[in-house]
Parts: structure tokens; sequence; C-alpha cells
């Protein structure tokens, strides 16, 4: 009998392709460092809760737990944690919160994070992006030039801050 029409065992779990580590160094801040061990936590819980099942014919929902904990460990083992506080505020850096003016006069705050924290909606920016590199360096009064695949634009740096609140958030 051909080996094409054997059934193998169908209880083993998918082989998932893990996630994709960035190369670049893992800043984190308190708050990215924080994050990161809550979503550990989360998914260790998830995959407790999944094993406990009656019903473990779908292993698929596991085999995406165990990848997400692989993950988030290697993202824990990696991170650099950054406090702002170490900074004094005199030029971008990262963590700080920088607020910029834009030539119409519309400002903006950002805060340059770790990559899993980033969230550009959120004002978040991670360190290897094109606003973020403008950033870094610059002091309070410096103009920078944001490259983008629309057109450059021109930035005025009017405040970097401390993060006064334990999120962090940059006003959005």
């Amino acid at each position: 009998m051909s080996r094409a029409f054997v059934k193998e065992d169908t209880n083993a779990p998918p082989d998932l392709p893990d996630l994709p580590i960035s190369p670049h160094p893992n800043f984190v801040t308190p708050r990215g460092l924080a994050l990161l061990q809550s979503a550990l936590a989360a998914r260790q819980a998830d995959l407790a809760a999944l094993r406990a099942r009656a019903d473990r014919l779908d292993k698929l929902p596991e085999a995406a737990a165990e990848r997400d904990i692989r993950y988030l460990s290697a993202r824990l083992a990696s991170a650099i944690a950054v406090d702002p506080a170490q900074h004094d505020g005199s030029e971008v850096a990262f963590g700080l919160l920088v607020t910029v003016a834009d030539e119409d006069g519309d400002e903006t705050t950002y805060q340059i994070t770790g990559e899993d924290e980033a969230d550009p909606a959120q004002g978040r920016i991670a360190p290897q992006s094109p606003l973020a590199r403008a950033l870094i360096g610059a002091a309070i009064g410096d103009t920078v030039t944001w490259r983008r695949p629309s057109g450059a634009v021109i930035l005025e740096v009017i405040r970097i801050e401390q993060p006064t609140d334990p999120a962090d958030d940059p006003r959005a």
C-alpha cells in the first residue's frame, strides 16, 4: 500500500513558523518591559487553559500559544531596559516625549519606544523609524528633516519632556 494513503497522527500539533525577531537591539521603556511581561503571563495562562480542555482535537490554538510564548520569551531575554529618567532632557532620546511643530504650526507629541511597544496611532514610534532617526539627538529649537515616501517634512522641536504618567501617554 502506498504511504500516500496512510493516515498520519492527526493529534500532532501543526508546525507553525516562529514569529520573526528583529535584528535591532531590543531597547524597551519600563512600560514596554511591563507590557512584554504581562503578555507572556497572559499567553502562558492561555496555554494552560487550552491544555486543560476536555476536547483537545484542535491543536492549532495550543501551537499558536507555544509559538507566542517562544517569541515573548526571546524578546524578554534580549530586552535592554532604558529608563527615560536617565536623560536630562536637553536632547531627544529614547523614552522621552518630544513635541514638534510642522511648517503649518501644527504640534504633535511622540515618544520613541521599543519596537514591541511602538504604536504610531498613539504617538509611540520605534527608534529605527525614519522619524525617530531624524529626532534623536535634536535639541529644543532645532529643525529636523523627516524624510517620508510622500516627501520631506521640516519639523521644529518645541518641547522635550520626561514621561510623567506610568502609561507614557504621548498626549494623543
